[in-house]
């Protein structure tokens, strides 16, 4: 199209919606807060005590953070289980032996037990197989069509491979199974040539595109990948995987996972349910948040001039609170959770593995900083409020420290997220009792009649009192 009068279209087009946008929102998109409280409307799908609502069942994981006893909410430390296993527990055991822990953690959560060395050799050979995309898939679907937005490209990469796959309708849990294996395999290669290519077009950079190495760990494929010179330390590599490992699931309440679950009991395919998953948690109130933390770190380092002086640091602390500095959202990115809180566990165990490379790559002072700003934060709220850091707070710091590009954080929780979704998914549609999911929302608006296009002068509209 010429490119004059695609941007008369576009100045015509706003100058359309602005004329309009004021009396929808003051007329035809606004309900009062009253309306929520009479109806006993849950809104975010939460109880008025801030648990969720209880919309399913599942055997993949579990998040607990506080215990409930005669209606009373009782915080505890922080607890993450995959199929029944602790995830502390899990760490421990291929840490302790040296291993690299993501692979044998997908397997864990795809298909419910720990592997035997035999099943954990073919998995990760499996995975390794198909870690390489389709033929013509990144010339095709990444180079012709390059994005601003790395999450925004893995989306539609995940919609394409619909089209490479002759199987793609075919829902039998076999079917599943494998395609859930190539998605955990493939995404991780399209978010970093999705990456390089954005880094080419948009930032003017050189494009270098490397092939996954067949004996390398999907954690060190990816550090492989990303960087031009494609060196990495074990080090390095094992911190990523262990990021991976904690991402990889946190039960079917939260809102990536819930979303997968919703497409999927309509009956529609993988891809269509994880593209979906992928679209949520872009999003900064959920997987998009780490971004956030790194944002407010930034304006934290520029404005607090001592880092150690508790005073100083508090005082920008509250501004923020306030709404006064930062990106003046009233938040403070990273704390609070909505099942954590004395501890998020993910927290500590990342803490105690950043602390090393931390060390080595001379950022001990803004670890430092951000415990500072957990160790405060709770203190400055006007109302007594139990609360800890998320793990949001710490992965930025830590991809950084990779030498992950921020563009690529959010994407990187979807790598590891990649399991836990196909997970929620399979126990979707393959459970004894599958129904497809259709919440209920009541009609507030009042009766209204048709007015004949000649004697329209203006949008009406009223709530039903």
């Amino acid at each position: 199209m010429n490119t004059i009068i695609e941007e008369e279209q576009i100045g015509y087009s706003k100058e359309f919606v602005s004329a309009v946008c004021s009396e929808f929102m003051e007329h035809n998109n606004t309900i009062p807060k009253s309306f929520y409280d009479r109806y006993d409307i849950k809104r975010g799908l939460r109880n008025d005590d801030g648990t969720g609502v209880m919309t399913g069942l599942t055997l993949i994981g579990s998040v607990i953070g506080y215990s409930v006893q005669d209606g009373e909410r009782t915080p505890q430390e922080g607890r993450l289980i995959y199929r029944g296993i602790d995830v502390k527990d899990l760490i421990k055991g291929f840490t302790s032996e040296g291993r690299f822990g993501y692979e044998e953690t997908a397997y864990l959560i795809l298909f419910g037990s720990l592997p035997t060395p035999t099943e954990l050799a073919d998995f990760r050979k499996i995975l390794s197989e198909w870690s390489t995309l389709p033929q013509g898939f990144t010339e095709d679907m990444i180079l012709k069509a390059p994005s601003r937005d790395i999450m925004n490209k893995l989306g539609r990469s995940i919609l394409a491979l619909y089209s490479y796959d002759r199987e793609a309708e075919q829902q039998t849990l076999e079917a599943e199974l494998f395609q859930a294996m190539r998605l955990i395999a493939r995404c991780p290669i399209i978010a970093a040539q999705a990456y390089a290519v954005k880094r080419h077009y948009y930032d003017d950079e050189s494009l270098y595109i490397h092939r996954p190495q067949p004996e390398l760990s999907i954690a060190e494929n990816f550090l492989y990948s990303v960087r031009h010179d494609k060196n990495f330390t074990q080090e390095e590599a094992r911190l990523l995987d262990l990021c991976l490992v904690l991402h990889a699931e946190h039960g079917g309440g939260n809102n990536s996972a819930f979303a997968c679950r919703v497409l999927s009991s309509s009956g529609t395919d993988i891809y269509s349910s994880i593209s979906a998953a992928v679209g949520s948690l872009k999003g900064p109130k959920h997987g998009g948040a780490n971004r956030k933390v790194m944002e407010m770190f930034g304006h934290i380092k520029s404005n607090v001039k001592n880092w150690k002086d508790d005073a100083e640091l508090t005082s920008y602390l509250k501004k923020l609170l306030d709404g006064e500095a930062g990106d003046r959202s009233g938040k403070i990115y990273g704390m609070g959770h909505a099942v954590y809180t004395l501890s998020d566990p993910r927290v500590e165990i990342l803490k105690g593995a950043a602390r090393a490379v931390a060390e080595q790559k001379g950022s001990l002072a803004e670890l430092e900083l951000l415990e500072s700003v957990e160790r405060l934060t709770p203190t400055i709220f006007k109302k007594e409020k139990v609360l800890c850091a998320n793990v949001d707070m710490y992965s930025g710091l830590i991809y950084s420290m990779l030498g992950i590009p921020e563009e690529l954080y959010t994407p990187l929780f979807a790598v590891a997220r990649m399991v836990g979704w196909c997970a929620h998914r399979i126990e979707e549609v393959y459970n004894s009792y599958p129904r497809v999911i259709r919440p209920a929302y009541k009609s507030v608006s009042a009766k209204t009649p048709y007015v004949p296009l000649s004697e329209r002068t203006h949008a009406s509209w009223t709530v039903n009192s």
